[in-house]
């Protein structure tokens, strides 16, 4: 296989299913959401030409990643092949044998939190008890020594972003970057029948891809309106090569020199590249929105 020029991550949607359903959700994921039509052997395929394309890194998101029965295959498939790892995971439930699989070395952690506030965090999830959940997981994650990294992303006037910062600080948590909602899947807007490629922080398709749970890649879990081929039809190396590919990857703003430097600090917090071995070397990134 061709390597795959500048790509420095794959997204893995290996479930759409997820416990909440939170109002900003770019996937559209929630608890009666399709796990999808990608079976085990399509995603062991996929993390294998993700290695052997030469991209570096893989992060397993959804849905909520930690309901897929396969998780645990997953990782250790994408260790054995040197990839770095990353679970994008709403912590609110955590089965005991997976933080087993966490704390192993290649492996990194990343969340989404709210508000310092249970009743705010919760009207953004619709899940309640979420809030104490996520929070208690948080901690136990950092216990256990497990590298973490915690998004916010402003979804409400007036939300707690600033206290919800203060709130993770004093649990011992060092990196966390803060977004804006993005105006693509449930938080797209009604008046619009399509979304729009300048929602788009610029490094899909040119730094990034994602695979759906039911096979379809594009740039990032935000760019899934922009679809360049399918995985169970295709080999990932012939879309990446595809002239379909090229003219996504056009239609796509160039990134904003408002963005920092790809250091998992990146505009969107959900949609950064899985831990690197300078992860926990590199300094924090500046808080605040990035647009």
């Amino acid at each position: 296989m061709a390597m795959a020029a500048g790509i420095l991550s794959a997204e893995l949607e290996i479930t759409g299913v997820c416990q909440l359903k939170c109002s900003h959700c770019c996937t559209d994921s929630g608890p009666t959401a399709s796990a999808g039509t990608m079976t085990f052997d399509n995603w062991q395929q996929v993390i294998g030409d993700i290695a052997e394309l030469g991209i570096p890194a893989v992060q397993f998101i959804g849905g909520e990643p930690t309901l897929s029965p396969y998780l645990t295959q997953y990782i250790d498939q994408a260790l054995a092949a040197g990839l770095n790892v990353e679970v994008y995971s709403n912590l609110t439930h955590v089965r005991p044998g997976l933080w087993a699989a966490f704390e192993r070395p290649g492996v990194c952690l990343a969340t989404s939190y709210y508000s310092d506030r249970a009743d705010e965090h919760e009207k953004i999830t619709n899940g309640p008890g979420s809030y104490r959940r996520t929070r208690g997981n948080i901690s136990e994650a950092l216990r256990r020594g497990i590298r973490l990294r915690v998004g916010i992303v402003d979804v409400l006037e007036g939300q707690r972003v600033e206290q919800a910062q203060a709130e993770l600080r004093s649990l011992g948590v060092t990196r966390i970057m803060v977004d804006r909602v993005r105006r693509v899947g449930r938080a797209a807007d009604p008046a619009t029948a399509v979304s729009s490629p300048s929602e788009l922080c610029g490094r899909c398709f040119r730094q990034r891809l994602s695979v759906s749970p039911d096979g379809e890649a594009s740039g990032c879990i935000l760019s899934r309106f922009l679809t360049a081929g399918n995985v169970r039809e295709h080999r990932l190396a012939d879309i990446l090569n595809s002239h379909r590919w090229q003219e996504l990857t056009d239609v796509v703003p160039q990134p904003r020199a408002a963005c920092p430097p790809d250091d998992s600090g990146d505009c969107d917090p959900a949609n950064t590249p899985a831990c690197d071995p300078a992860w926990d070397a590199a300094p924090a990134p500046r808080l605040g929105v990035t647009a």
